[in-house]
């Protein structure tokens, strides 16, 4: 059990500027703090090990630690306002389509709608679904609590009018529950009413929609979407209930509006608009899912930015999560004199060998605007995948999945921290991740601790020897730099999409990470940019420039993903709703967007496997005089049959040259990787077809191309097209020809000779 965790409120940090790190321990205890230098972090004893050097600083010292709590859950809160308890009589009604109105298992829970409800004085009103599914409408005087349940459960995945009415008059109390699809509204009457009401006591706390007031936070959270919540000073008659959600109402309806949420408007935002006349607008929490299909979506527009008034629903999930919201332990302001590289908080309370007892907040210090007096700006940036991170961060779905094991020809080995995110769900999900409702997770943040990004994290794909995934693999980059002893800075890929191209204009070569899957379209066109003023781009990975993602225009450490049409997903997004909610851009893959990655780096995704990694054979264009610099000192026909990741350089994703989807024609494959297992299949945006012929051992379209190309400008472009390249970097102490290649190609786009384009 991890016995103390951490997260920073950024991942990139510059000069002068200042990073808070939150911290929470098992129990009230003293913990110690010291910053680390991250060179490799990498434990498998194959390999050069882990590598942290401590750096001293002003953080560094003693600090007391307690138990920081999550609290997940989408909801939107209202401000308490008298009006929200009307007197003289209440309708509160909405669209819902719930995704799990009964748990599995036999497990219970109730979920609140939308009300205004103290459960601890039982005042108020509140429209919720029950333990059984079925909706129920309740009111409270401060003694007595009234309820009145649908006879039917809701059907899952069907739209359905909810509605809470109170009578005072009368003295009744009614809910409705009527089904848009006829099949099943077949299932029951659509309401139900009970006599003997007493009036409604207020409740002195806020409005929720989704969830209900529990103190400070909020409880009972609700799964599926909710489409124009609106509360009426009247107790309608269920017959005039359609009427509440035609545009405009009509002007008696409208007279007898207290709240009349419409949320169409501002969908990237976090604030859901009351257009009635009090203006009772509601924050988001926790980042439900918007530019979601509404219950008048009739399918004749899939583009929400064209038809908003067609996307008024909002997706809350009870597993929803943004931000952890903890107090800060301390801060750090980063010395002008610190070097850029790869950073992390080291946090301990103990010394226990399996980990439990530290954590490794990582941190990535980027090079100042100005050169540091005395300290020439190297040469090459590291481009620190964080983008990807973040879509891989807690991802439990490896945990789930009971076809993993299949994927990867072996058992899983679960670290302790796989355990522990199990066991703690509310820290989040990845965006591999679908919620417990069935949908997809589409957005994923890093203000919480993120467990699978730190150092000595071995990777579920079998641990050592086998699959290393994301930031430690990206980490035998840095050791392999550091043992070349050559300079370079870092920067993130938030720092690109905030900075466009002038983040990398001052380095003449950008190393990718091993992963770099997740761009968006600053990121994109800040490289294509760079490239064309003559920058030389060594993407050392595969599986890069794929998605397409978008940050969020308010919110820090958020990104957005859609998984639309086709690409290897983990989950669909449903029909109408690829584009994204924070920039309105069509999502899914780049190759979708007609930029399929072969034109930024020559290559692009074509298979994946995850048993053992391969090896390349060098083609005869590796003896081309424009590639002499690249084998110079190489003299075997074999390339990487060898490595930490899989026991070979090519292997775990696959990227090759395809000129009918923008590799360059004068192009050089130097090698190619061949001998892959039937556990490599293409990817599925190749596959037109099923055919027996998209395993390893039948397609041709099975291989990681070594690739080479000059570009107009003067630059040029080195891809590997192998996850696993940067894993064979130390093998025979740093002396093999991976690591002679890339030091070759390295050292050649360092010069700054220009490349001369072939006629």
């Amino acid at each position: 059990m991890q016995k103390i965790v951490g997260y920073a409120d950024r991942l990139s940090v510059g000069p002068g500027e200042t990073v808070r790190f939150m911290v929470s321990t098992d129990r009230p205890r003293p913990f110690a703090a010291r910053m680390v230098r991250v060179i490799n972090g990498d434990a498998n004893p194959a390999g050069p090990g882990v590598k942290l050097e401590h750096r001293p600083s002003a953080i560094e010292g003693r600090y007391e630690g307690r138990p920081q709590p999550i609290a997940a859950g989408s909801h939107m809160r209202v401000p308490h306002h008298p009006r929200q308890t009307p007197e003289r009589g209440l309708t509160v009604a909405a669209m819902l389509w719930p995704t799990l109105p009964v748990l599995p298992d036999g497990e219970t829970r109730r979920q609140a709608v939308i009300g205004q409800w103290s459960e601890a004085e039982r005042r108020g009103w509140l429209l919720e679904v029950d333990e059984t599914g079925r909706l129920r409408f309740k009111v409270g005087d401060g003694r007595t609590v009234y309820s009145v349940t649908a006879p039917s459960p809701l059907t899952e995945r069907r739209w359905v009018l909810a509605a809470g009415i109170h009578d005072p008059a009368a003295g009744t109390i009614t809910v409705v529950q009527r089904a848009l699809d006829p099949y099943v509204a077949a299932q029951g009457p659509g309401e139900t009413a009970i006599d003997g009401v007493a009036a409604i006591a207020p409740a002195a706390v806020d409005l929720m929609v989704a969830a209900r007031p529990d103190g400070s936070g909020a409880a009972d959270h609700y799964d599926g979407k909710i489409d124009s919540p609106i509360l009426l000073a009247a107790a309608l008659d269920p017959d005039a209930l359609d009427g509440l959600f035609r545009r405009p109402l009509a002007p008696a309806t409208a007279a007898q509006v207290v709240a009349c949420w419409d949320f169409s408007i501002d969908i990237p935002g976090i604030t859901a608009y009351d257009v009635g006349p009090h203006q009772m607008h509601g924050a988001l929490h926790n980042l439900p899912a918007r530019a979601m299909k509404g219950w008048n979506w009739t399918g004749e527009c899939h583009d929400w930015t064209r038809k908003p008034e067609h996307y008024g629903a909002i997706h809350f999930h009870a597993d929803d999560f943004y931000d952890a919201g903890w107090e800060p332990a301390f801060a750090w302001t980063v010395p002008d004199d610190w070097p850029s590289g790869a950073y992390a908080c080291h946090l301990a309370v103990g010394d226990a060998e399996d980990g439990s007892e530290e954590d490794l907040v990582p941190v990535f210090v980027r090079a100042g605007k100005k050169p540091v007096p005395g300290r020439e700006r190297p040469k090459v940036a590291f481009l620190v995948p964080t983008a990807a991170y973040m879509a891989y961060a807690n991802d439990h779905n490896h945990l789930l999945d009971t076809s993993a094991e299949m994927v990867i020809n072996r058992l899983l080995v679960m670290q302790p921290s796989d355990l522990f995110i199990q066991e703690h769900p509310e820290y989040g999900l990845s965006l591999y991740d679908s919620h417990r409702d069935g949908s997809g997770v589409c957005y994923s943040s890093y203000l919480r601790p993120v467990l699978n990004m730190r150092p000595r994290y071995a990777g579920w794909l079998g641990a050592y020897g086998s699959g290393l995934w994301q930031y430690n693999a990206d980490t035998h980059l840095l050791d392999w730099l550091e043992a070349q002893g050559i300079p370079f800075d870092v920067v993130t890929d938030e720092d690109l999409h905030r900075d466009g191209v002038e983040a990398i204009a001052p380095y003449r070569v950008v190393l990718s990470g091993t992963h770099p899957e997740y761009h968006s379209t600053r990121m994109w066109d800040a490289m294509m940019a760079w490239q064309s003023r003559g920058g030389r781009l060594m993407y050392l990975g595969a599986n890069g420039w794929y998605w397409r993602i978008a940050f969020h225009r308010d919110l820090p450490g958020v990104i957005e993903v859609r998984r639309a049409e086709d690409g290897i997903r983990c989950w669909a997004a449903e029909p109408g709703e690829y584009y994204h909610s924070f920039t309105g851009e069509y999502g899914g893959l780049w190759r979708r967007q007609d930029r399929p990655p072969n034109v930024v780096t020559g290559v692009g995704f074509t298979a994946q496997g995850f048993d053992w990694c391969s090896y390349y054979r060098r083609t005869p264009a590796s003896r081309d005089p424009r590639a002499a610099f690249i084998f110079e000192g190489v003299e075997e026909e074999i390339i990487g049959n060898f490595g930490l990741i899989g026991n070979g350089a090519a292997g775990l994703e696959l990227d090759r040259a395809d000129m009918r989807l923008g590799t360059p024609p004068h192009a050089l494959v130097l090698a190619s990787s061949e001998g892959h297992s039937d556990i490599y299949l293409v990817v599925t945006e190749e596959v037109n077809v099923t055919t027996p012929d998209i395993t390893g051992s039948q397609s041709p379209l099975c291989r990681a191309d070594l690739t080479f190309y000059e570009t107009p400008s003067g630059g040029a472009v080195f891809s590997t097209g192998s996850i696993a390249w940067c894993g064979s970097l130390s093998h025979n102490g740093y002396d093999n020809n991976v690591s002679r290649i890339t030091a070759n190609v390295l050292r050649r786009f360092m010069d700054e000779t220009p490349f001369t384009m072939p006629r």
